[in-house]
């Protein structure tokens, strides 16, 4: 039989059944709502059925050649989207089972039917249908954003790990850093405690952070713990966690630090200024892999891996008895020493030009070049905050002064004295390795006369007056020197 026109905006239904009158009933109760077609066998819905998408079937149990039930089954292998419905005079409970069982049928509807019945039940089977589609096409999509996910993921931790690796720890050729490096990275690989030593500002941080991505802990979290910024007895609450009502404040439960971290690295900083009495619940977290949270019955299992990070001398604390010598030996399974600014001072041209541009891109500032003078002038200090100091002063500089350039007056006081900062040895080194008394005390004369201009930001006033000069003394020695300001 011939289908009506297909209507894009109604949900189709065939209709399958060898009695004409029972296809008309059944079109007057459906067509409002539905596009109906009809069929009058299995063999004519099969050749609809491939030719017209279908929403719903609606078919008779009882017809000639075929029961709906089978004829249904043959629909679930080739359709298996449309959803079926079957229209039976007959309760055979058999027929039934074997329909919802083998045939996957939606609904056995028993004649005669109500028509307000008939068009919930298909109704029904259209939203059942909708449902279904929209399932599989979400189940399609997490699949296919599970793998973008997956990717986007895959890509961030590259950038992570290409951001904070060991390769981005800022150095010049030849740097003693290099071989810091070397042993960071194989440490890194095994699953064990490492102690960074070195001075304030040194960028201990930075190599524990390189050493966690180059961990197999990399995609786990990285977090950190200055233990010198807390009183003690948060300490322990906010590495451990804490229960509801363990002391006043505590109004709801609270995960520690090392349980958020589970699966990464958590990161000590100063571990050198905690108390014996936190060590040993520290040292026991080492032991045991659990933490026992403020007010808690139960230890909790944690799997983290610890870098501690201390700028004491921590042997000197073991043997005052500030520091527990099992704890110190756990946690210095490796010990790496991050040397000081002033014993690398091949380091400080770049890393004070990458500080210079990340600096410039926080302020947004357009940025400024170090002049060969800027960098003669950082050499000569001695950095006593080290890369801390450093990027403080180019901050300042880059903040206060206005140019394309950054001249050595750019900076602050202390850092102008430079050579003078550094101590003798500055200044011998820069002596001629041969001459006259004279020619060596022009160098000499000629140095100081430099420090001073520089550190009053070349004001000839208040330099001659330091070094008790008139100012056209002043100027002819600059002349002499050929000291001019940039």
């Amino acid at each position: 039989m011939t289908p009506p026109p297909f209507h894009d905006l109604l949900p189709t239904v065939l209709v399958v059944d060898d009695e004409v009158r029972s296809q008309d009933a059944l079109r007057r109760t459906l067509d409002e709502d539905f596009t109906v077609f009809t069929a009058s066998s299995a063999d004519e819905a099969r050749g609809l059925l491939q030719r017209q998408p279908v929403s719903v079937i609606l078919c008779d149990q009882r017809m000639p050649g075929m029961t709906g039930v089978n004829f249904l089954k043959e629909v679930r292998e080739q359709w298996p989207d449309i959803v079926r419905i079957v229209l039976s005079g007959y309760t055979d409970s058999e027929d039934i089972i074997a329909g919802i069982n083998e045939a996957g049928i939606y609904q056995y509807i028993l004649k005669p039917w109500s028509p307000d019945h008939l068009l919930d039940a298909v109704r029904n089977a259209v939203e059942a249908q909708v449902l279904q589609q929209q399932t599989s096409r979400l189940d399609l999509e997490l699949r296919t954003s599970t793998r973008v996910l997956r990717q986007r993921t895959a890509s961030q931790m590259a950038q992570a790990k290409s951001h904070f690796g060991f390769e981005r720890i800022v150095r010049a050729p030849g740097s003693p850093l290099d071989l810091l490096c070397r042993m960071a990275e194989r440490a890194a690989r095994y699953d064990i405690p490492v102690l960074v030593l070195g001075e304030s500002g040194t960028g201990k941080e930075l190599l524990a952070r390189a050493i966690h991505y180059a961990s197999p802990r990399l995609t786990g979290p990285f977090v950190v713990e200055n233990c010198a910024a807390i009183p003690d007895t948060l300490l322990e609450s906010e590495l451990f966690g804490h229960k509801r009502g363990a002391f006043t404040g505590a109004f709801e439960d609270h995960a520690g630090l090392f349980q958020r971290a589970d699966g990464g690295t958590v990161f000590l900083d100063e571990i050198g200024e905690t108390s014996p009495a936190f060590q040993v619940k520290l040292l026991r977290v080492l032991q045991e892999g659990e933490v026992r949270p403020v007010g808690a019955a139960r230890p909790v299992p944690v799997d983290v891996r610890i870098i501690a990070a201390t700028h004491r001398n921590l042997e000197q604390r073991v043997r005052e008895g500030l520091f527990r010598e099992d704890l110190y030996y756990r946690l210095s399974a490796v010990a790496l020493t991050v040397p000081p600014l002033r014993e690398r001072v091949g380091d400080i041209p770049p890393i004070a030009r990458q500080i210079a541009q990340d600096v410039a891109g926080e302020l947004g500032h357009p940025g400024a070049a170090l002049t060969d003078e800027t960098l003669a002038c950082l050499l000569a200090y001695p950095w006593p905050g080290n890369i801390r100091e450093l990027r403080n002063e180019i901050g300042r500089a880059l903040a206060l002064h206005e140019g394309t350039e950054l001249p050595p007056e750019a900076f602050s006081p202390r850092v102008l004295q430079g050579r003078a900062a550094g101590g003798g040895g500055d200044l011998t080194a820069a002596l001629p390795a041969s001459g006259s008394l004279t020619e060596r005390l022009d160098v000499i004369e000629a140095m100081v006369l430099r420090e001073t201009l520089l550190r009053h930001r070349w004001n000839k006033t208040k330099a001659a007056a330091e070094l008790g000069l008139s100012r056209v003394g002043l100027r002819a020695k600059m002349q002499r020197f050929g000291l001019d300001k940039p």
